[in-house]
């Protein structure tokens, strides 16, 4: 791979995922509540079935992605993704939330070993049509809330690798959202989140042109309504994926304009209610590639917990090793 990893670099990279860690712990005491005005604080607490510091299903599930990029696995492999959605099938099995979409599509697949929980990348993309196709939409934000960690194996300078991390993206978003929305988002996301990490600014418009052509001016139709709107005030549900990415940037782009940092990204994006541990962890995956995971609060990244067993120190060094492996994905 050819990229070298400075340490400013590789704390962008930990940021994205500490970053979507934080912004999900932060918003799940809030979440199906409203909006809040913005003289109301937001306040690291705990709230509902969540402990302190404790992520949700948003952050469990980038958890496998993480640990597979850490291992130095590669994205474009079907065994990989196999697993990965083993894990996350063995993981709804007691989980304290799971998306209603997602866990339809895990229960419609079945494993076919135990050690490791593995299930066919075939079987879950057909369950995940299957889906679609019975309510005749597949477009939650449950894909884009964990695409986080996706940008790590794919930082480096090769030629073709954002088209690969543009492929990567869609695929996984595809085992479980079957619909062009979400797959979109993921591309458009994880290519934002690959730029912060290399340059430290944001870029939501470039990445954009990845998407077939016939698709670009809706897609930045939706980026012009978020820079126009605060993150309460996105129409529609931020359930639905555009939504969800919608607010997400409307929070970093109105933070940045008004020259805060993240953990201020990270309440604005709070403020929206409903899905709000998500809209979070959408934003924070991006504003933690630009500000780092040395950005999240000392207070925060202490409390920071949960599936399977793990805390901010195991982030860290999965999206460490996630970068230094890397370039299995960037051998294009």
């Amino acid at each position: 791979m050819s990229f070298e990893s400075t340490p400013t670099l590789m704390d962008r990279a930990i940021g994205a995922v500490l970053g979507s860690a934080a912004g999900d712990a932060l918003g799940a005491p809030y979440e199906f509540k409203p909006s809040l005005p913005d003289d109301v604080p937001v306040v690291f607490t705990a709230g509902g079935p969540w402990e302190l510091g404790e992520w949700t299903d948003d952050t469990s599930m980038a958890v496998p992605i993480l640990e597979a990029l850490s291992r130095g696995d590669s994205l474009t492999d079907a065994a990989v993704l196999a697993r990965i959605a083993g894990a996350w099938k063995h993981w709804a099995v007691d989980a304290k939330d799971v998306g209603i979409q997602t866990r339809q599509v895990l229960g419609q697949t079945t494993f076919r070993s135990v050690d490791p929980f593995e299930v066919s990348e075939d079987d879950v993309r057909a369950a995940a049509k299957r889906v679609h196709d019975s309510t005749g939409r597949s477009a939650g934000n449950g894909s884009l809330m964990r695409t986080g960690p996706v940008a790590l194996g794919f930082l480096g300078d090769d030629a073709g690798v954002e088209r690969a991390l543009a492929d990567a993206a869609r695929r996984v978003s595809q085992l479980t959202h079957y619909e062009t929305d979400a797959g979109d988002a993921c591309v458009i996301w994880s290519l934002a989140i690959r730029h912060a990490i290399r340059t430290g600014a944001y870029d939501v418009r470039t990445p954009v042109d990845a998407l077939p052509e016939e698709r670009r001016t809706r897609w930045h139709g939706f980026l012009d309504v978020a820079e126009q709107t605060q993150p309460r005030d996105i129409p529609g549900s931020n359930g639905w994926v555009v939504a969800a990415m919608q607010a997400a940037w409307s929070a970093i782009h109105h933070a940045e304009v008004a020259g805060e940092g993240l953990q201020q990204t990270l309440e604005r994006a709070v403020r929206c209610g409903n899905d709000t541990d998500t809209v979070a962890a959408i934003a924070g995956s991006l504003a933690g590639a630009k500000w780092g995971g040395s950005a999240v609060p000392a207070a925060w990244r202490a409390e920071l917990h949960g599936w399977p067993g793990l805390r901010a120190d195991d982030l860290e060094r999965s999206a460490a090793l996630a970068v230094r492996r890397g370039s299995r994905d960037t051998d294009v």
